[in-house]
């Protein structure tokens, strides 16, 4: 068991001790003002929905940052059109439709056109999420966000053809599947899970973003039907060549910093690239640095903590074999 396995045990293990043994502190929710327009009940340490049905003119009602576990007894709240749940502690969507004025819940935006109400967008963020169901129906859907979740696999996603945005970072997924349809996706987010292989992308030849950091990728491979991406971020993996990016000649930025790269090499046809960042990897060569300088448009690189970085004349060589640079790391060129 690898080192995050473990730590994500652990933090399992508190959560479940914390279901277990709950908090003496934990509030219920108390109306003061009954007439209220808009409640906000965020940071208060509730631990569920209830005691809400004197709310008789309640429009907006903000929850987040709670121990809220389910989605419940909001049916009284006929006049309810925003709803704030982000970060609690549930695992479902469920019971919202009793609420037909809702425009706004858990960061989901409702828009109304000639047809009635559709979602928009939906962020699920910082819950406990362990699959992704009951979206079927949310055939508008153009924004996915359930970061931070406990998710294990991509799927039950097919029906949302019109989805441009999807991020899923922070889950625990191994396998990038069941995307295929998902055609009009521009911005892909995978970050930080379980990812070892790049591969069932070849439908999505829109993605203009793609963000795979902090996975366990060792190979850059399968991109080659990806023509339109142009922000490609690769770092915190264990990646050791630069390779297969033969396609992707409009990317402007390149991140591979933190990986294990040795050389910068194929990366020479990318004439509009603009930031490169490869800091914290192990290139000793300058004379690949030198080839940088073909890149007309390079403005950004980040090669600190790489062996040439120890150079006495480090920032001094770069801008001399990259004349276009502006910025070295972190720092602005004089």
């Amino acid at each position: 068991m690898s080192a995050s396995d473990k730590e994500e045990d652990a933090q399992e293990n508190v959560e479940q001790n914390e279901e277990e043994n709950p908090d003496l502190t934990i509030n219920d929710i108390i109306i003061v003002d009954p007439d209220t327009s808009e409640l906000d009940l965020n940071h208060g340490r509730i631990g569920k929905l209830q005691n809400l049905e004197p709310l008789n003119c309640i429009e907006r009602l903000y929850l987040r940052w709670n121990l809220i576990k389910k989605i419940e007894n909001l049916n009284t709240l006929k006049t309810l059109k925003e709803l704030e749940l982000y970060d609690n502690q549930i695992t479902v969507i469920e019971n919202l439709s009793e609420l037909v004025n809702l425009e706004y819940v858990l960061d989901i935006v409702f828009v109304i056109d000639f047809t009635g109400v559709y979602f928009r967008i939906l962020d699920l963020s910082f819950n406990r999420i362990k699959k992704i169901e009951g979206l079927s129906k949310l055939k508008k859907l153009e924004k996915l966000y359930v970061s931070s979740n406990k998710i294990v696999k991509i799927e039950n996603l097919d029906n949302l053809t019109n989805l441009t945005l999807l991020e899923l970072g922070d889950n625990k997924i191994r396998v990038i599947e069941n995307l295929e349809k998902l055609t009009n996706l521009t911005q892909l987010y995978l970050g930080k899970n379980k990812i070892t292989k790049i591969e069932n992308l070849d439908t999505l030849t829109n993605i203009t973003c793609l963000s795979l950091q902090n996975n366990r990728i060792v190979t850059i491979e399968n991109l080659r039907a990806l023509i339109n991406v142009d922000q490609l971020y690769l770092s915190e993996n264990g990646i050791t060549t630069i390779e297969n990016l033969e396609n992707n000649k409009l990317v402007t930025t390149l991140d591979l910093a933190k990986n294990r790269i040795k050389l910068i090499e194929n990366v020479f046809h990318l004439e509009i690239l603009e930031e490169f960042w490869l800091n914290d990897n192990e290139v000793t060569d300058w004379n690949c640095i030198q080839k940088l300088g073909e890149l007309k448009n390079l403005s950004t690189v980040y090669l600190e903590r790489n062996p040439i970085a120890n150079d006495p004349a480090y920032r001094r060589k770069l801008k001399m074999m990259i004349p276009s640079l502006n910025q070295i790391d972190a720092t602005l060129c004089h």
